[in-house]
């Protein structure tokens, strides 16, 4: 997960709770920047747990951080015996990433990284809230994301840009024009996920025409960022399409869920 989310900031936010731990990057979408929201239950990658928030009533961390650091730091320990991430606060705010390594010995090695934080005061926390699902237009699920690269890859060579649409009867394009050649990739029979409506009930498809695309032109690089630096391997992947406004991808992957808007250009 840090390896991706390495791929895809330069530098985010971590916030750690009593259960989860996210890893959030609000670029404004307002002035064509990217945002993540990426979520992970702490029970399923730590045997023990402990934190203390700001109070007992905001019992949070927020903290900003470089993930390649964080990424680093943790390849160090893919043959470890034990890691342990630390909150510490020696001369100035750090993560410290202690990995027992295997010995032949009877002692362990113990190779320690700290990794420079900043602590994010109370005051900016809502700055860093989950970013509200947009009123999408289409909802479809993603072709396989190795297929949908390789596609894209190409097309970079050729546009700055990329335009996704989609429509309710599964079928997705991915299109490229320019004044010299104009591309497009048609992937069908990709299904359309059901979404609850604002009173709870499926949202349905009546009264629409099922063959209608809403399509968004973006930017072809960040597209092609987020394909390369899945290492989350998805066992769900789909896209939200605002027409003209914004691309809205979730990726799910047992207890791991990443979102990543990319907006509109215009």
């Amino acid at each position: 997960v840090v390896n991706t989310i390495a791929k895809l900031a330069k530098s985010c936010t971590l916030r750690l709770t009593v259960s989860k731990l996210y890893f959030i990057l609000s670029d404004k979408v307002a002035n064509g920047g990217v945002s993540m929201w990426c979520e992970l239950c702490q029970g399923n990658v730590f045997d023990e747990f402990q934190m203390e928030g700001v109070a007992s009533e905001h019992n949070e961390i927020y903290l900003e951080l470089v993930p390649e650091n964080l990424s680093r730091a943790l390849k160090t320990a893919q043959s470890a015996k034990a890691v342990k991430i630390k909150l510490t606060n020696k001369h100035c705010p750090c993560l410290r990433v202690s990995v027992e390594l295997p010995s032949f010995s009877s002692s362990s090695r113990i190779v320690t990284h700290d990794i420079p934080v900043g602590v994010i005061p109370r005051r900016l926390w809502n700055d860093f809230r989950e970013p509200r699902v947009p009123d999408f237009d289409v909802s479809i699920y993603l072709p396989v994301l190795k297929t949908m690269k390789n596609v894209v890859e190409r097309m970079k060579n050729l546009s700055n840009s990329i335009v996704i649409e989609a429509n309710l009867s599964g079928e997705m394009n991915l299109k490229i024009e320019t004044d010299l050649v104009s591309v497009t990739t048609h992937f069908k029979d990709l299904g359309n996920p059901p979404w609850p409506s604002e009173d709870g009930c499926q949202s349905s498809a009546e009264g629409r025409d099922l063959e209608n695309m809403a399509e968004a032109r973006i930017d072809i690089k960040k597209l092609q960022q987020l394909l390369a630096g899945q290492q989350v391997n998805p066992t769900k992947a789909l896209c939200n399409i605002v027409s003209k406004r914004i691309v809205h991808f979730i990726l799910l992957h047992e207890d791991v869920s990443l979102q990543y808007f990319i907006p509109a250009l215009a």
